[in-house]
């Protein structure tokens, strides 16, 4: 009891609340996580680092603007439309889930304060489906990728904008930040230790992308996949790649480094979907 007192002396004696206490540590990290991009490549604007890998190879950049001119995902977007709008058998549709038509990416994923949990855009359609008395789809890819992109072409350009704001947000957010930086599998490798230490040297054919902005431009169609694919799909895939064992699309696990890795991204304008290699 004492130390919650001398806590709460300290805090809120001095006018600080305990959400401004969290907040400041964060904004310290982003401090730090965004100078060290900055400083590896100088000239970039912080909007920039919402293109990729496109945003420090030139020739992989006009390549992309090519393929931009006729996006591979224009039916996806076009699908997710119509799935968004198409009723459920009850006679509602996403929209009755979602504020502002839907315009909502940018504000995902966040912290649920009742449910102490990181909600993440995915988790959200499908807990509106099963709401309204649909089968949850499929996390990776399909139709959840195709309403996701439509969703995130509805926040095109908003500002990416995901708080901290209680204790067990700031828990879920040390764990993100721990599972981004810590390393795993068969090669040792963490995020950081790809997309950062590594970022824009080669890896075999391709250049390792910048962290700063990951989440951004998600979902992404990768010419690899052929298809539409989420952030989580990704995360799988990069575990893969290091010889480790991926969790399941939505695990607690990819929903906290989804929570951080946005978070490192506030204040940067959301330009999903978008075509990847």
């Amino acid at each position: 009891m004492r130390v919650m007192f001398f806590l709460s002396v300290i805090l809120f004696g001095s006018g600080v609340s305990y959400a401004e206490n969290y907040n400041k540590k964060v904004e310290k990290d982003i401090e730090e996580f965004r100078g060290f991009f900055m400083e590896k490549f100088p000239g970039i604007t912080l909007d920039d680092f919402a293109d990729g890998v496109y945003a420090i190879n030139d020739n992989a950049r006009q390549q992309w603007i090519a393929i931009e001119d006729f996006p591979p995902y224009e039916l996806d977007l076009e699908e997710g439309e119509r799935l968004f709008n198409t009723p459920f058998a009850n006679g509602k549709t996403y929209g009755d889930c979602f504020p502002d038509g839907g315009a909502v990416r940018h504000k995902y994923p966040y912290f649920d304060e009742q449910r102490k949990e990181v909600i993440t855009l995915e988790m959200a359609i499908n807990e509106c489906r099963v709401a309204n008395g649909e089968n949850p789809l499929k996390y990776k890819k399909g139709d959840i990728a195709k309403l996701s992109a439509y969703m995130a072409y509805l926040s095109h350009n908003k500002l990416v904008d995901v708080r901290v704001d209680s204790e067990s947000a700031y828990e879920a957010y040390l764990s993100g930040k721990e599972f981004f930086y810590s390393k795993r599998g068969k090669l040792n490798m963490s995020c950081a230790g790809c997309h950062m230490r590594y970022t824009g040297r080669r890896a075999r054919s391709e250049t390792i992308s910048p962290a700063l902005g990951h989440p951004s431009h998600f979902p992404v169609f990768r010419l690899k996949w052929g298809n539409m694919g989420t952030l989580h799909r990704r995360y799988a895939g990069c575990n893969n790649n290091t010889g480790a064992k991926p969790f399941a699309p939505q695990s607690e696990e990819y929903r906290n480094l989804e929570f951080f890795q946005t978070i490192m991204s506030n204040g940067m304008h959301f330009n999903g979907p978008a075509s990847r290699k």
